[in-house]
């Protein structure tokens, strides 16, 4: 929380921004198709601290995956 909101209380938008020609949403479509966000639970995130990681665990998963004949 700003130092500022913490002392007056006000979370009013500053006169200096001005989003009266703002478009909501419009990169909403655009984001959706191109973002992959995944959200690990905290005791998974501990062992895996950064994509490259668990990307690189995936792919074993992956491959070992592939050689596995049911």
């Amino acid at each position: 929380m700003s130092q500022e909101l913490e002392e007056t209380g006000n979370d009013e938008l500053r006169p200096e921004y001005d989003f009266s020609g703002g478009v909501r949403g419009k990169y909403y479509e655009a984001y959706m198709q191109s973002s992959n966000v995944v959200v690990l639970d905290p005791d998974v995130a501990e062992i895996f601290r950064d994509s490259a990681s668990v990307n690189e665990a995936l792919r074993l998963l992956a491959k070992i995956a592939k050689s596995v004949t049911v």
